[in-house]
């Protein structure tokens, strides 16, 4: 630790310290435990940090400009379909949608970002244009957490920096207080959402009809996260301040009491979600990533801004139970709020701050997260370190950075998030947090302080990078600081020894190290199956006839089918191409003949999954090297388990052709066009392999099968491998892929706008092509923003299933193959925590590892509703094998469950 940050963060953050001290303590503590120190590291020469500078600059300029030329006043860009996206017209992708009202959101959460990098002439001309067009109300429901952040903080964040230029004399003098009435209009219109018993807010409001009114559709909710509730005292403190009005920071400060009041009073720890009208705990996992993190962040900014000495009384609490319970070198993983020495999951994610966009660094060396939705907080904490430290070794980190984001990010239309970091693949999203943090922490990592025309020592920023003034803390003090922390008692340093761990545990020299970890759970659930092969004994002794096997079963046998439905067994087709086994025990024949099919349900699921762990493959890459995109747009496909292996050899590159007949049924009649080219073929009416030879025989040096389910789209369905048609298929020697409708027709619709289309199949995407980026004409980018409005990058986290080919209107005999295990729906999922379900009152329960279960428990019927309702679970539910060792904590397993369900 150099002198710079004065102490180490192995202890608490001391009562009234300086801003700059507690903002380093802070960043050392979240982002040290990757950090390495680099003492005697060369400085960076003042000419190179402004060459970055400018840089960032730049970048900036070229999100920015394409935003306002493209998208706006809509919230948010495109940045692959040059677009803006409005909330309705685009296919809702859940949550991430909620932070979108309709109120140009990307343009306001930038307004300060403007100041910053010095652009005052824009930020003068952006406050005009929210002033003249946003319309905060709106019929739309909204994220009461996120509009906090980016909306009121935007608008105060502006208001802010506007009052600061207008004291200087230069600019704003016009100025009046315009932003900071709309930021006390969206104030009352958040308050509503504070109606509850608890003083907890709504997770969600409708700007225009508030909280319960039918024409609300919101206020039904009873559980919100522990961040959405305690990430408001900063923004909601100061409009009371710039204000007068004390009723927002009394509403904040309600809420923050009483989650410090629902703290596990054993460990000191908060869950991550709660219900707002009873207090209890609905997830009772604690970490400091998504779901809880700004929380911790807030407790000890509002100590800073308020002056109030029981925020940082209640962070120091937080703070020694972390370094307890949560900080396990190298790692911050979650625990249980009761019992806070058992993990909660191996793995981190990226609102951790100090690993955003590396997901591979887990106990259990799996990939459980492989989006980077541009997400600032490395950045963030970046800055901060080298602000405390003075190394010039984060000045190294900021440029990697800077050149990655140019080299995987950038696209013709601004940057787009990438969806996959296996493959490079991008997501047709551009959130406004990326103006609003990543290059206001870019660029002041690089300035000097000559380079920026105020302060910035005389502001703290809120969780969204938003500036508030400091003198806020002496201004309008009509709020009580009661200390209202009792429990608070001193702490011992002793409790920290943890902290910052030494970069040398990072890799123990072990060459067993990785065994050692996944050696304990191997053989968990290691059991034998004596019943079955007791029936099937018994069977051929009185010369009956042994029951159907899986690994013989044919689904185009009608003997098969009727002995599947004498066990009680169902074959259901899905939309999707699919193919569902669902066993009713009560339809069964006999018991008899219900124990059978729980049988062959069992062998299915184990040959099944026997064979996707042998056959898995990992996604491929489809990336478009042709003008104008240059490798620039990044398409994930799912790869095929026949013809060439992309990871094993060299990608193969070429322009594009539709077949003819485009489904690739027969042979081809335009063999001339596909020759030497990657064929385009449409799914469906055949089997993939099928299609694979005729394109083949054409000529073809590659196959891309597009879904013919129009509008399907990784973004909503997961991804799949290709299976072959139960022969050999040691025949097909070129390679295949497979894209959903919607990422295929970003192909079709570049070919109709520049007909010739040149694309790379490949196990990832590469670099872009240096010799074709240099002929590249200034205008051409340009040209390129002005591609089809269907181009829409897409990806997938994982490749958990397996399809066999097949339209919607086929029928079961249409396929005269065999329906091998592989060629099953399989959900299994790759995430440990997704395995795990508990099972439900008539299903049918199997075990996915192979561990068989009394018969008593499974002939259970399964509801129709359920088949019909969750097509992705095939086999029954599955049940983790841990849950044999876990079967009394059932209270844990329930956090299990909910694990991955990030509320932020």
């Amino acid at each position: 630790m150099s002198e710079a940050g004065g102490r180490g963060c192995g202890s608490p953050v001391p009562q009234r310290a300086p801003w700059s001290l507690v903002a380093a303590t802070a960043a050392i503590c979240l982002v040290s435990a990757t950090s390495v120190w680099t003492a005697g590291a060369e400085p960076m020469s003042r000419e190179e940090k402004q060459k970055l500078g400018n840089q960032v600059l730049e970048m900036f300029d070229h999100a920015y400009g394409n935003y306002m030329e493209h998208a706006y006043p809509a919230d948010e860009l495109m940045p692959l379909t040059c677009r803006g996206r409005v909330r309705g017209q685009e296919p809702s992708r859940g949550d991430v949608d909620d932070a979108l009202g309709k109120f140009s959101l990307t343009l306001i959460d930038s307004l300060d970002t403007l100041v910053v990098l010095n652009k005052t002439k824009e930020f003068e001309d952006a406050v005009r244009k929210v002033l003249r067009d946003v319309n905060l109300d709106n019929d739309v429901v909204v994220s009461v957490f996120e509009t906090n952040i980016r909306v009121l903080g935007g608008l105060l964040g502006g208001h802010s920096l506007a009052i600061m230029l207008k004291e200087k004399g230069e600019y704003m003098q016009w100025y009046n207080d315009e932003l900071l009435q709309m930021a006390k209009q969206l104030g009352y219109k958040l308050l509503p959402a504070f109606n509850t018993t608890s003083g907890l807010p709504y997770p969600r409001i409708n700007l225009k009809f508030g909280i319960r009114k039918p024409e609300a559709r919101t206020g039904t909710e009873t559980d919100t996260c522990t961040a959405c509730a305690g990430t408001l005292i900063l923004e909601f403190a100061a409009l009371s301040r710039f204000t007068g009005a004390t009723i927002f920071e009394e509403y904040a400060r309600k809420a923050l009491d009483f989650l410090w009041e629902k703290r596990q009073r054993s460990s000191n720890l908060v869950g991550v979600t709660i219900n707002i009208h009873t207090g209890d705990w609905v997830r009772k996992d604690s970490g400091v990533g998504a779901g809880i993190d700004s929380y911790y962040e807030y407790l000890l900014k509002a100590y800073v801004l308020l002056g109030d000495d029981s925020f940082l009384e209640r962070f120091n609490t937080h703070y020694d139970a972390i370094m307890r319970y949560i900080s396990q070198p190298p790692l911050l993983l979650d625990v249980h709020i009761h019992k806070p020495m058992l993990n909660a999951r191996t793995w981190m994610d990226a609102l951790l701050a100090f690993f955003p966009g590396l997901q591979a660094f887990t106990t259990d060396f799996r990939v459980h997260w492989a989006q980077h939705p541009l997400r600032p907080e490395f950045a963030e904490s970046t800055y901060f370190l080298y602000k405390a430290t003075g190394d010039p070794y984060y000045l190294e980190v900021g440029k990697t950075l800077i050149e990655n984001l140019n080299k995987y990010a950038r696209v013709p239309c601004g940057f787009a998030a990438m969806k996959d970091v296996r493959t490079g693949s991008h997501e047709d999203r551009m959130d406004s947090f990326f103006l609003a943090e990543m290059f206001k922490y870019l660029y002041l990592l690089f300035a000097d302080k000559e380079d920026i025309i105020f302060d910035i020592e005389d502001y703290i920023f809120t969780t969204e990078a938003h500036l508030l003034p400091l003198w806020l803390s002496t201004t309008n003090q009509s709020i009580s600081k009661k200390n209202t922390t009792s429990e608070y008692t001193e702490l011992d340093d002793s409790n920290f020894d943890w902290t910052c761990p030494n970069t040398q545990i990072l890799f123990p020299n072990d060459p067993l190290y990785a065994q050692s970890i996944r050696e304990p759970l191997k053989n968990v659930v290691d059991k034998s199956c004596p019943r079955g092969i007791i029936r099937v004994e018994e069977s051929f002794r009185s010369g009956a006839k042994p029951p159907l096997r899986a690994r013989d079963f044919m689904a185009t046998n009608p003997e098969h089918l009727e002995i599947l439905k004498k066990m009680g067994v169902s074959l259901i087709h899905l939309k999707d191409g699919r193919v569902q086994l669902v066993q009713h025990a009560i339809q069964a024949a006999s018991s008899i003949d219900a124990e059978d099919g729980l049988r062959f349900m069992q062998e299915m699921i184990e040959l099944s999954s026997q064979q996707q762990k042998e056959q898995q493959l990992p996604p491929r890459a489809v990336q478009i090297v042709s003008h104008p995109f240059f490798g620039r747009v990044v398409l994930t496909a799912g790869p095929a388990q026949f013809g060439l292996d992309l990871s094993k050899h060299k990608e193969t590159r070429g322009f594009v052709a539709s077949s003819k007949p485009y489904n690739g049924c027969s042979e081809l009649t335009n063999p001339e066009a596909v020759m030497g080219k990657i064929a385009l073929i449409q799914r469906g009416q055949c089997m993939f392999a099928e299609k694979a030879r005729n394109i083949q025989n054409a000529g073809a040096i590659g196959g891309i099968v597009i879904d013919d389910n129009e509008g399907s789209s990784s973004d909503t369905a997961p991804l799949f491998q290709m299976a072959g048609d139960g022969k050999d298929t040691d025949d097909i020697k070129i390679p295949m892929l497979f894209l959903f409708s919607k990422e295929g027709s970003i192909i079709l619709d570049a070919i109709r706008e520049y007909e010739e289309v040149e694309v790379l199949l490949s196990d990832k995407a590469k670099d872009r092509d240096p010799e074709m980026e240099n002929e590249e004409q200034p205008s051409s980018e340009n040209d390129s923003q002005n591609q089809s409005a269907e181009q829409i990058s897409s990806s997938s986290q994982e490749v958990d299933l397996v399809d066999q080919e097949s339209s919607e209107e086929n029928s079961l005999n249409s396929h005269p193959e065999s329906l091998s295990p592989a060629d099953m729906d399989n959900a299994a999922s790759i995430s440990p925590s997704e395995q795990t379900s508990n099972p439900t009152e008539n299903h049918e329960t199997t075990n996915l590892n192979g561990e068989c279960t009394d018969l008593d428990n499974q002939l259970q019927e399964q509801s129709e509703t359920e088949e019909d309702s969750n097509p992705n679970v095939s086999w029954g539910k599955k049940v983790q094998p841990i849950d044999s060792i876990l079967a009394d904590w059932n209270e844990d397993i329930e956090a299990f469950e909910m694990m991955e369900k990030d509320e932020l």
